[in-house]
């Protein structure tokens, strides 16, 4: 299954336009659409974004699910964009545009200024911010779950099932933390650095029971008990927190990152594709994020706006963000290609 975080495999990128249903007439005919990832965060983002940007910008969107990077490369090299703006992971953004799938931001429309240097790219914009992080069903460590990768992979004194990502992204970060790297020592990635995560995964994986690919699979099975402790996406757990306590969560140890906007190369809306995203990163449409309190805002000024009920729920809260490792993209899109195989040599050994 394609998730938020999955990379243009070698089968995906040959898959054509035309098995995918893309039509040029079609693609040049239609309404401007949005593309995200379902669940929690596309819910978050048509009230938060979506809706009062139709009403402040004056024109429909259509929002949609879920994003398929194959799908992207393939409606770009058909010249049929079907997507304007698509939320993607960040290494994307620089994937994207090494391969000519994405425009550049254009800074003449899109008021940058306003926004941490980490948070703009060249063809990308994160607009919100999540992590990576553990939870733990709570009957399970009555007491308090892990509080670092160190604890994740301590069998012995935290046992019970695991759930890890399917991919080496955030893996290869949270394996070399529980090594005891520090986070300044995580990047830049080198192959020794590769070898090591992987080898740290090998000692885990007898406890991995499952091996998720999507953002809806830890808390469901956190909830029902199936796992003791998961890697998860911070918006799953917020999300699935309003209506159980069978799940918590910590951010010590998580691994913080951001959802980033791009545009489509060929997008026939481009224009109104950039003033959508300038739109998302103005702090009317950043304050938004907080009462729904699932994925948190890259803008300072609303940040510094929470409650203080809000603000433990935020990802850049300065008691939260002080006890995590941003991920750094542009490295993660470097190993995520080059160590693939590697990888899928790891889990089918």
């Amino acid at each position: 299954m394609l998730t938020r975080r999955t990379l243009l495999g070698t089968a995906a990128a040959a898959t054509s336009a035309a098995a995918m249903g893309i039509r040029p007439a079609h693609a040049q005919g239609r309404p401007f659409t949005f593309v995200s990832w379902g669940g929690a965060l596309s819910a978050t983002e048509k009230e938060a974004f979506m809706d009062p940007a139709e009403k402040k910008l004056g024109f429909p969107i259509t929002n949609t699910s879920p994003v398929t990077y194959a799908k992207i490369r393939a409606m770009v090299e058909a010249k049929a964009v079907e997507w304007d703006v698509a939320n993607v992971g960040g290494r994307f953004a620089f994937e994207g545009r090494d391969k000519g799938l994405l425009e550049e931001i254009d800074t003449k429309i899109v008021d940058v200024s306003k926004l941490d240097k980490r948070w703009v790219l060249s063809h990308g914009i994160f607009t919100n911010t999540g992590a990576t992080l553990i939870a733990w069903n709570t009957k399970a460590f009555p007491g308090g779950g892990p509080q670092s990768w160190k604890d994740f992979w301590d069998v012995k004194n935290l046992p019970g099932p695991r759930g890890l990502y399917n991919f080496l992204y955030y893996n290869y970060e949270a394996a070399l933390l529980a090594a005891g790297l520090k986070r300044e020592e995580v990047y830049p990635t080198t192959p020794e650095k590769v070898k090591q995560a992987i080898a740290k995964c090998q000692e885990l994986k007898p406890h991995v029971k499952v091996w998720w690919s999507a953002g809806a699979q830890p808390p469901q099975l956190l909830s029902s008990g199936e796992l003791a402790m998961s890697s998860a996406w911070s918006g799953r757990i917020l999300d699935a927190q309003k209506e159980s306590t069978a799940v918590s969560m910590t951010y010590k140890d998580a691994l913080a990152w951001g959802n980033c906007y791009v545009v489509l190369k060929g997008s026939p809306h481009k224009d109104k594709a950039m003033q959508l995203i300038n739109y998302c990163i103005s702090e009317e449409a950043q304050l938004r994020l907080l009462p729904v309190g699932t994925y948190g805002p890259v803008l300072g000024s609303a940040a510094a706006k929470a409650t203080p009920e809000q603000a433990k729920k935020q990802v850049m809260h300065p008691d939260n963000i002080k006890d995590m490792l941003v991920v750094n993209e542009e490295q993660a899109a470097i190993y995520s290609v080059k160590h693939e195989e590697d990888w899928k040599k790891f889990q089918l050994g």
